[in-house]
């Protein structure tokens, strides 16, 4: 997912930290820390897309820049793994302290809030493509953690689940747009990452263009019917319905009183730009 138009440096160095707590699935953590601190800074976790490294989703998505601005924490882990996509797909992953990538990506936030006084009350996720697809997976392994989360370009929380248990597998019939279910099913899936847990969920949204031949427009569908199944809510009736809305031939559907957005863009390939702004302003920061 490259960047659309050319970012301005940023001020401070992205930073690597490998002393960050247990990390059972080696992953690596990059921070960035801008020279003006917030009190009680906000933390951001940016994931990056297969292929990419925590250096280039800092070098071209918007956080770092935004973070000199407004004096938050960004967050940049790198997957261990060879094409350097998420692990998705195990049981371990998909679990609350399992183990698996989630858990490291945790463990990352805990040191962060930790060393730098961060406010945990303002901990966001995003990320593209196996980003998008990681975030909603910390989103529902980690709902205490986070107040909210954008998904660009990715698929919903346990749509790559490996029933051999496989570790960073790809699946077809999910990335096709094949894999089906309920609001209920979808939302199952949810709840069984982190079983028993009763309190609040980060608010979502949720982007995906029409046109994604990676990772089939249905996924979006699927992502809202799931996010819906947790929140209760209707997903053939969302609460407000806006046209060429953040821009031309992008659709804007909104639950809950923005408990969950949905962002559907026309025309628009895997590649879904991301909006730094308007992430801003869902994150309240």
């Amino acid at each position: 997912m490259e960047p659309t138009a050319p970012l301005k440096r940023a001020q401070a160095a992205l930073t690597r930290v490998t002393d960050f707590g247990s990390n059972p699935s080696n992953v690596k953590m990059y921070i960035y820390v801008p020279n003006r601190l917030a009190t009680k800074p906000p933390v951001i976790v940016a994931i990056h897309y297969c292929t990419g490294t925590a250096q280039a989703y800092y070098s071209g998505s918007p956080y770092a820049q935004l973070a000199d601005q407004k004096g938050f924490i960004v967050i940049y882990p790198e997957s261990p793994y060879s094409g350097t996509c998420w692990d998705v797909s195990s049981r371990a992953t998909l679990s609350h302290n399992g183990g698996g990538n989630s858990n490291s990506i945790a463990n990352m936030v805990n040191y962060t809030l930790n060393k730098y006084n961060g406010d945990a009350s303002k901990v966001f996720v995003t990320g593209s493509s196996s980003g998008g697809m990681m975030t909603n997976v910390m989103a529902a392994t980690y709902p205490e953690m986070f107040a909210a989360g954008i998904v660009y370009s990715g698929t919903a929380a346990g749509c790559f689940y490996s029933q051999s248990g496989g570790v960073a597998q790809w699946n077809n019939s999910c990335a096709n747009g094949q894999a089906r279910g309920t609001p209920q099913v979808w939302a199952k899936m949810v709840f069984d990452m982190y079983p028993g847990y009763n309190g609040p969920r980060p608010k979502m949204q949720i982007y995906h263009g029409s046109a994604d031949t990676t990772l089939n427009q249905n996924n979006y569908n699927e992502t809202i019917k799931q996010w819906c199944g947790v929140f209760g809510f209707d997903y053939t009736k969302p609460d407000q319905t806006l046209a060429n809305t953040p821009q031309s031939r992008y659709t804007t559907y909104t639950w809950g009183d923005g408990k969950l957005v949905g962002v559907y863009a026309s025309g628009v390939g895997h590649s879904v730009p991301m909006r730094g702004s308007d992430d801003m302003k869902f994150f309240g920061l």
